[in-house]
């Protein structure tokens, strides 16, 4: 096997582009979701890799959103507006309009709209699903972490989840193998899954 090593000092010299992208990738393939918020007057939807499940009981999941003493985003300007938000999958026919969400837009403009992205409200809830989604989550956030780095991990309890039947399992596992559930490598790649092997889980 041929490899190709980095100590400290050369992670530190790398070009910007080429250690972003080292970084952003070495952790392997990531869910790729769209987060939806909603403001008094817009409707927010934007692109993540980094939500992560914190925990069963209570429910609840996290998602990383960058540092904001520089430039606040909409997802956190919005989350201060209104506690509640969505995480939906991203599926392959979806792949190019999510991945555009990341572009920089004006605070009046719903990247929902811009984007021709249909939303759907589910059960008065208060935030904006993404209609296609074979996954869709609704949390209220209730709480936020400031990490070493200055990001914010942003923690929600689960309210709400809507899943295609066809994916679900009998025992609450979901088979992504059998949705078109897309996965991310760093900042651009995106990826489907398959599942390989189902091994027996071990005694708790």
């Amino acid at each position: 096997m041929s490899i190709k090593k980095y100590n400290k000092s050369d992670i530190f010299s790398l070009d910007k582009p080429l250690k972003i992208n080292l970084i952003n990738s070495i952790t392997g393939l990531k869910p790729a979701n769209l987060i939806g918020t909603k403001s008094k007057n817009i409707d927010n939807i934007a692109i993540f890799s980094s939500v992560v499940h914190l925990g069963s009981n209570p429910p609840h999941i996290g998602f990383i959103i960058r540092p904001q003493y520089k430039r606040k985003t909409d997802t956190y300007l919005n989350l201060l507006d209104n506690p509640y938000f969505t995480i939906n999958s991203i599926q392959n026919e979806t792949i190019e309009k999510a991945h555009k969400t990341s572009y920089k837009y004006d605070r009046d403009i719903s990247e929902f709209d811009q984007l021709e992205l249909e939303k759907i409200y589910i059960d008065d809830y208060n935030a904006p699903f993404v209609k296609n989604s074979s996954i869709k989550i609704g949390l209220k956030k209730i709480d936020e972490i400031v990490l070493p780095n200055r990001c914010k991990m942003i923690i929600g309890e689960v309210e709400l989840i809507i899943v295609d039947r066809k994916i679900l399992e009998l025992d609450g596992n979901i088979d992504y193998s059998k949705s078109t559930f897309t996965c991310i490598s760093g900042l651009q790649n995106y990826y489907n899954v398959e599942l390989s092997r189902q091994m027996k889980r071990g005694k708790s």
